[in-house]
């Protein structure tokens, strides 16, 4: 699903209204009868709600939905609040005026922050002040109203966008005047600032809902940002022919593990395993060979021949996929054995964790990484390679720039993990929770491409397919544990489960 921010969808408004065609203001009246259709799903009878709109289309919005609420039928108590912040009105809104009043609804013009009726925490407020076009902070007697509606406690269900937030960058935006909302109900597709933790907070639950604008334009439109679906990793998973054997599902080599972290090696060689590789071999020190043959009898071992860390590169001419990283420490010889790696690796490489880290202390060795590498970056890690960003718009022109420059993928890890692209696209995954936050998850997730890697999967479809089953897993595992209680090991125990989900047909 594409992600587009105020000036596409206006684009987007404005092509649908041509070439469709349909008037704007049958457009809202459209965009109001599928708000109002889920209020009266979701929202119990006889409820007060309160109408709060601006002067603008999103005013004209709060307008049509107001009046198109079913009467009779769930009966709810209706205040409507014009806020007369300006002697200017849209013409839509204008249009939607004259038919509320017509319907003999009352609508309270208000001028100042006095004539504002008190919410009570069991009313429900539909914020329709400002839409997505906002463009600069709120002022006056609408940041008054703002600040107002959140101290109130009084649930609130804005349209379209949270008032007071802009769609995409909020750096220069003031906090204190934006609508903390519990649901936001947005128009065709998702906007980027929902995939940012600073602005995300604001939009409650998020509910997209469908209103017909032209598809066929809406695919042409370069947005840059792309929402995965279930159906995306549908479509790309492969099946098994019938006559397939463990030559046909790759084989994976995993650089991996030292004195104290042979946990790492273990769950990504389990993760790889579960994730469609035919064959997985681990390189390891000599220290973990009793612990790898007895946690992961299907992997294969390599041995280094340091007893405690990583110190030579193996033979790597056999493998059609490759990871390292995962507690293999930052030895000196650990530095030169994955120097070696970049440096004769004639297939892209996964890198994670220490990996990263060494990266980061030898920045020469970026533009000899192998096209179509993948980097799996916590935060912290970024900031490493890559500097410390201001903020997520600014830390998401970093990623991009350092995706375009060195031919690399990126996995920025956390909430919506942010996959970006060499050819500078970003795709940001949905699936996860907070209780994957824990030691280990991110040695699962390099195991998990390393498998789909083996399996001849593209870099991208490596990256979007893993970082989705990774989350997907980790929400199944939260089905039987608590945030607080979910481990790694979780994560791998579901993956079964995570890629049943999907009907994959056997070819």
């Amino acid at each position: 699903m594409k992600i587009l921010n105020s000036s596409l969808m206006r684009q987007l408004d404005a092509y649908t209204i041509e070439h469709e065609p349909i008037s704007s203001i049958k457009l809202m009246e459209r965009a109001a009868a599928k708000c109002a259709g889920w209020i009266s799903e979701n929202i119990v009878a006889e409820s007060k709600i309160t109408f709060l709109c601006g002067l603008g289309n999103n005013g004209g919005d709060g307008l049509a939905i107001a009046r198109l609420l079913p009467r009779g039928i769930k009966d709810y108590k209706i205040t409507i609040v014009v806020l007369r912040h300006s002697e200017k009105s849209s013409d839509d809104f204008r249009v939607n005026e004259e038919r509320i009043q017509k319907s003999k609804k009352k609508i309270y013009y208000v001028n100042s922050i006095q004539e504002l009726p008190a919410f009570d925490k069991d009313d429900i407020i539909v914020d329709a002040i400002f839409g997505s076009g906002l463009s600069k902070p709120v002022e006056g007697l609408l940041a008054d109203v703002i600040q107002m509606v959140n101290s109130s406690g009084t649930p609130v269900i804005s349209i379209d966008l949270p008032s007071g937030l802009f769609s995409e960058d909020n750096s220069s935006n003031d906090p204190k005047a934006i609508v903390n909302a519990d649901t936001t109900l947005t128009f065709q597709c998702p906007k980027p600032s929902y995939f940012f933790p600073e602005t995300n907070k604001y939009f409650g639950d998020l509910v997209v809902l469908d209103i017909g604008l032209h598809s066929g334009f809406m695919n042409s439109l370069d947005s840059g940002y792309f929402l995965v679906e279930k159906a995306d990793i549908q479509q790309s998973l492969k099946g098994r022919s019938r006559f397939s054997h463990k030559g046909t599902y790759g084989h994976g080599l995993l650089i991996s593990g030292s004195y104290g972290k042979m946990g790492a090696a273990v769950l990504g060689a389990k993760a790889a395993l579960r994730s469609g590789a035919g064959l997985v071999t681990t390189h390891i020190p000599k220290l973990g060979y009793q612990i790898m043959q007895t946690s992961v009898p299907e992997a294969m071992v390599s041995l280094d021949d340091s007893e405690e860390f990583i110190s030579v590169l193996p033979d790597i001419s056999k493998y059609n996929a490759i990871a390292i990283g995962p507690g293999i420490d930052q030895k000196e010889e650990t530095k030169t054995a994955m120097k070696l790696l970049i440096q004769n690796s004639s297939i892209p490489i996964i890198l994670d964790a220490d990996a990263l880290n060494i990266l980061s202390e030898n920045q020469t060795w970026l533009a000899f990484l192998p096209k179509g590498s993948i980097l799996t970056p916590h935060p912290k890690e970024f900031e490493r390679l890559a500097g410390k960003p201001a903020n997520t718009m600014q830390r998401l022109q970093m990623q991009k720039e350092f995706s375009m420059k060195f031919g690399v993928y990126i996995i920025y890890k956390g909430a919506f993990s942010t996959i970006s692209t060499p050819d500078g696209k970003f795709y940001f995954n949905p699936t996860g929770n907070p209780g994957m936050a824990t030691g280990g998850s991110g040695d699962v997730l390099t195991g998990i491409l390393l498998g789909l890697k083996a399996c001849n999967y593209s870099p991208l479809e490596t990256c979007i397919i893993g970082a989705y089953i990774h989350g997907l897993s980790g929400d199944i595992a939260l089905g039987k544990n608590s945030m607080e209680s979910l481990i790694a090991g979780d994560i791998i125990k579901n993956l079964g489960k995570a890629f049943k989900s999907f009907s994959i047909a056997s070819v």
